[in-house]
């Protein structure tokens, strides 16, 4: 059985036209879909995709990080995620793509 180290919890109502919440106050925001009048009112809406692309990166990042201490090697790296949301007929998947840029002694 795993130890669980950490829980996240955040709340959404309204879906992609409203707002998600996290327990702890320190995630509040408005959700809509680029492109939507919502969005066109509000200047700092986000949506699911760019907060799934913000928690892949840095989970990413840090796995890398975490090799790298591992392995003794001084390193610096900058994961940028590209999450797609794709439809097709009447199947929606996400799509993610990773660019990584990178510092460090690797011999």
């Amino acid at each position: 059985m795993s130890d669980v180290l950490f829980t996240a919890t955040v709340s959404a109502v309204g879906g992609r036209e409203g707002k998600v919440v996290s327990t702890d106050g320190v995630l509040e925001h408005d959700v809509a879909m680029p492109g939507t009048p919502r969005a066109k009112k509000i200047e700092k809406a986000t949506n699911p995709e760019q907060l799934f692309a913000a928690g892949y990166s840095a989970c990413f990042d840090s796995a890398l990080q975490m090799v790298a201490r591992q392995e003794r090697i001084r390193f610096e790296s900058e994961v940028t995620a590209h999450v797609s949301l794709l439809k097709r007929q009447f199947r929606w998947r996400l799509q993610t793509r990773c660019s990584i840029r990178s510092k460090g002694n690797w011999n």
